[in-house]
């Protein structure tokens, strides 16, 4: 890889909570900027609430950023910044108004909100402006896009985004995807994946300012304690939401205790569905098996994956997962459905399993196989490790991320390219 290209200025990052819980990843690039030398500036629409934050990284975060909406609910500072950005240059101002309106979605409750969304894009402008930022990066395509988007055009700093999915990809009219795309001047996606389905929903011309680069993890961070195996412990890590399967692992486990009666599971997590899936396990006799430890910080997620023989984590819909990463530098193999990017992490029967999504059957098979197996367990879990080394280093991929950011590498898809 060439050396990154200098940014000219601070760059600020934009999302819509920040931080987040499950989105360690963007607290880690954040993070990985900053060790290389780039003044970043975070900003957040939503404010999280503190109390949710384990982690000493999290509180400082929550502490040094800017919140959007918060804000913006201050009647003085909203009037002020907009009467400037008026004052400043009206036509700029009616032109961005304008486009707020041709991008908003059906329907007035929509169209309300997209008001909404112009009246935070003054503010947030504003802030950037006297911050002296001069590169404006938004994870994701949706609300918090759209807000970056309108301050960019109301500012005239430039704006990139990353986009993850899938969820946009259903609803890419929705959040104009493609006049998004349009006008920035970067788009990242996170695999292969991801950038086909960005290129679906725009116009070959714009095609080649997407690039691809990996959420990442620190691998010394993971599998340094002298491991724990044996124990025929699975482990999930994620939000208990529908979306993550849940409730399919739940069925798999109460199958593959038959063959395995001294296996326990871990679920790692909260979420919508915690106490559905706890009922679940209950009826089916597996409380003495089965725990539910809640949310963990990015320490204490390490160390439970010390004490794992596996990951399982049967989504119905992914990006890339970075617990996958996270498991696979702990050195354990895992088990993840065949969806989306997530055979471009795990490569089936070499790292883990990708089994088909929603197939109960197979994924008991493949947990009851491994604890069956622990030198296959062992095998797969290098393997894995040696993967996110080569591919899904975050220092790399950051490196990666600052050339672009830099102007040196439109056109390119990976630094090999």
């Amino acid at each position: 890889m060439t050396d990154p290209a200098p940014l000219s200025g601070p760059i600020s990052y934009v999302t819509g909570d920040y931080p987040k819980v499950s989105h360690t990843f963007i607290l880690r690039e954040v993070e990985a900027l900053r060790a290389m030398g780039v003044s970043v500036q975070t900003c957040s629409i939503r404010t999280p609430d503190i109390t949710e934050f384990r982690g000493e990284a999290e509180k400082r975060a929550h502490a040094e950023t800017f919140f959007v909406q918060a804000t913006a609910k201050n009647p003085a500072r909203l009037i002020k910044d907009h009467l400037a950005l008026i004052r400043r240059s009206p036509k700029t101002y009616i032109q961005t108004l304008k486009l707020a309106w041709q991008t908003r979605s059906p329907g007035a409750k929509a169209a309300a909100w997209q008001l909404f969304y112009f009246l935070e894009a003054g503010v947030l402008a504003e802030h950037l402006r006297q911050s002296g930022v001069r590169h404006l990066h938004n994870h994701f395509g949706n609300s918090s896009c759209s807000v970056s988007m309108l301050a960019s055009a109301l500012s005239g700093i430039p704006f990139s985004f990353t986009e993850h999915g899938p969820a946009i990809f259903f609803e890419a009219e929705k959040w104009a995807l493609d006049t998004k795309i349009a006008r920035a001047a970067y788009v990242v996606a996170i695999s292969h994946f991801c950038r086909s389905q960005l290129m679906l929903f725009s116009k070959p011309a714009d095609w080649s300012k997407m690039s691809i680069v990996h959420c990442g993890v620190v691998p010394d961070h993971y599998g340094q304690s002298s491991p724990d195996r044996g124990q025929k412990h699975v482990v999930f890590v994620g939000r208990l939401d529908p979306v993550k399967g849940a409730p399919l692992l739940v069925e798999a486990f109460s199958r593959v205790l038959r063959d395995h009666p001294d296996a326990r599971l871990t679920f790692v997590g909260d979420g919508p569905i915690r106490a559905e899936a706890q009922t679940r396990v209950q009826a089916l006799g597996m409380s003495d098996r089965v725990t539910f430890a809640g949310f963990r910080s990015q320490p204490e997620v390490a160390e439970i994956l010390t004490t794992a023989d596996m990951l399982v984590l049967p989504s119905f819909a992914e990006g890339v997962p970075v617990v996958l990463m996270e498991a696979m530098a702990s050195r354990i193999p895992v088990i993840a459905s065949r969806v989306a990017g997530v055979q471009e992490l795990v490569e089936d029967g070499q790292t883990g399993y990708a089994v088909p999504p929603g197939d109960v059957t197979t994924l008991a098979q493949r947990i009851s196989h491994l604890l069956s197996h622990p030198d296959l367990v062992r095998d797969m879990g290098l393997a894995g490790r040696a993967v996110v080394e080569r591919d899904f280093d975050i220092t790399k991929e950051t490196a990666w991320l600052r050339e672009i950011l830099g102007g040196a590498a439109r056109g390119r898809l990976r630094p090999d390219d």
